[in-house]
C-alpha cells in the first residue's frame, strides 16, 4: 500500500470513529497525514513527494497502531507526537499544556496590532503563557523586546522552558510563576493574554479531545470571564502610557460585552473570525 493510500485509509477510519479535530487540523485527511508522516519519520511537507512510496508491512502496522491509539484514547494528535505547529513554528507539547492554537499568534505574525502600538514594544508580558508559544512569537516579532511569560502552573512553565530554549530565546524570554498579575514586574508596552475563558456549560459539553487538555487552562467560570474580571481593573498599574492589551476570548464575545458594558474594545479580524481577539489601550482601561 502506498503512503497516500495509507493516509486515505487512516482518514476514513478517523471519520468513521467520529473523532474530533481542532488541535492543529480541522479535518480527518490532514490529521491522518500528520499521523502517518510523523510515524514514518517524514516532515509534514513531504506528503506530495512521498505519496507513491510503498510502505513495508512493519511501517503499515506502526501506522495502524498509531491511528488506533488516536481513536481509542481520543488524545489530540499533538499529544501523541509530542509536537504541534503554529504559523510555521514547531512547539513541544504534552498533557501539561493546551495545544497551541491562539489567534493572537496570527495577530502578531501578520502585524495586525501595529497601528495601535506607539512604537515597537520594549517590554512585553505574556499572561497565561502555557506552552510559551505566544511569548516565542512576540520575541521573534520584536527582536529588541524583553518578554516576561507568566503562568500559575509550574508544569506549564516547564513545557514553556523547552520551547523558549528550542527557539533560542532564553536570553530574552523570562519565565515567571504567578497567578494573574502576581508575577508581573513594572510596566509593559504590550500585554498578551489567552486566559481560561470556557464557560461552565461549555466545559461540560467539551469533546473528549478537549477534555484531554488541562482544565485549569480552559475553565473560566459561569460566563467564562472569571480571570478577565480580575485582570482588567488591575492591569492599568502594569501598562505603560500608550500600552496595549491583546486579549483572546474565543467564542465568548457576548459574555465579555455583558461583563464589561462600558468598554469599547477593538475586535480584530483573524482567521478565527471577528469575535475571538480584542484590543484595549491603557487609555481605554484607565
Amino acid at each position: 500500500m502506498t503512503l497516500i493510500e495509507t493516509v486515505e485509509r487512516a482518514a476514513a477510519r478517523l471519520d468513521a470513529a467520529g473523532v474530533r479535530f481542532g488541535h492543529g487540523t480541522d479535518n480527518a485527511f490532514d490529521e491522518a497525514a500528520w499521523l502517518v508522516l510523523w510515524r514514518l519519520g517524514l516532515p509534514l511537507h513531504a506528503l506530495d513527494e512521498a505519496a507513491a512510496r510503498e510502505l513495508s508491512a512493519d511501517d503499515a502496522a506502526a501506522v495502524d497502531a498509531l491511528v488506533a491509539q488516536r481513536i481509542a484514547t481520543r488524545r489530540p494528535a499533538a499529544y501523541l507526537t509530542g509536537e504541534a505547529w503554529l504559523h510555521g513554528l514547531p512547539f513541544f507539547v504534552d498533557e501539561r499544556v493546551i495545544v497551541p492554537r491562539s489567534p493572537i499568534a496570527e495577530v502578531i505574525v501578520e502585524g495586525l496590532a501595529e497601528p495601535w502600538l506607539a512604537a515597537p514594544p520594549q517590554r512585553i508580558l505574556d499572561l497565561c503563557t502555557g506552552n510559551g508559544s505566544l511569548a516565542v512569537f512576540a520575541a521573534l516579532a520584536w527582536p529588541q523586546a524583553r518578554v516576561d511569560a507568566t503562568d500559575v502552573s509550574a508544569d506549564a512553565l516547564a513545557v514553556a522552558a523547552r520551547n523558549v530554549e528550542r527557539h533560542g530565546l532564553a536570553s530574552r524570554v523570562r519565565l515567571r510563576r504567578g497567578d494573574g498579575l502576581a508575577a508581573a514586574e513594572g510596566r509593559y508596552e504590550l500585554v498578551l493574554c489567552n486566559p481560561p475563558y470556557v464557560t461552565r456549560a461549555a466545559m461540560q459539553a467539551l469533546p473528549d479531545e478537549y477534555r484531554a487538555e488541562p482544565a485549569l487552562a480552559l475553565a473560566g467560570g459561569d460566563d467564562g470571564m472569571d480571570f478577565v474580571r480580575a485582570l482588567l481593573p488591575a492591569l492599568p498599574a502594569h501598562l505603560a502610557p500608550g500600552g496595549v492589551l491583546l486579549l483572546e476570548v474565543g467564542h465568548e464575545r457576548a459574555h465579555f460585552e455583558a461583563a464589561f458594558p462600558r468598554l469599547q474594545p477593538l475586535w480584530i479580524e483573524t482567521s478565527a473570525g471577528a469575535d475571538a481577539v480584542l484590543l484595549l489601550t491603557a487609555e481605554d482601561l484607565a
